[in-house]
């Protein structure tokens, strides 16, 4: 299962990204734009989560769009899923714990052509 040296490696091997850290969360940027980091459920995901709420780390990603959001989330609810915080953003949660190395390199990788393709 992957873990948060597994995104770090994958995230900084592409070209024009920079890590930093705000708000005591960690994050990666391509061109300054966001493209995965570390999303701690908040209150309000936990409401709205109740039980089903994850206990392990949460990776958050963008995606190309809410199309491709709507297929990981039917793909595996093992693995994804979202909060009414991220209703119609084009974003994932993603349990780091429970996803393949392979499939979060996969991830990541759209994430980071979905924010550095020129519009």
């Amino acid at each position: 299962m992957a873990t948060w040296d597994d995104v770090r490696r994958i995230a900084t091997s592409m070209p024009d990204v920079t890590e930093g850290v705000r708000e005591g969360v960690v994050d990666w940027r391509v061109k300054e734009k966001l493209f995965v980091w570390e999303r701690p459920l908040r209150g309000t995901d936990l409401s709205a989560l109740g039980a089903a709420a994850p206990s392990g780390p949460i990776l958050a990603a963008r995606v190309p769009d809410l199309g491709a959001k709507e297929a990981l989330l039917a793909s595996d609810e093992s693995v994804y899923f979202t909060t009414p915080h991220f209703n119609g953003y084009p974003a994932i949660l993603v349990r780091l714990e429970h996803i393949e190395v392979g499939e979060l390199e996969e991830l990541i990788v759209e994430a980071w052509h979905a924010r550095a393709r020129r519009r």
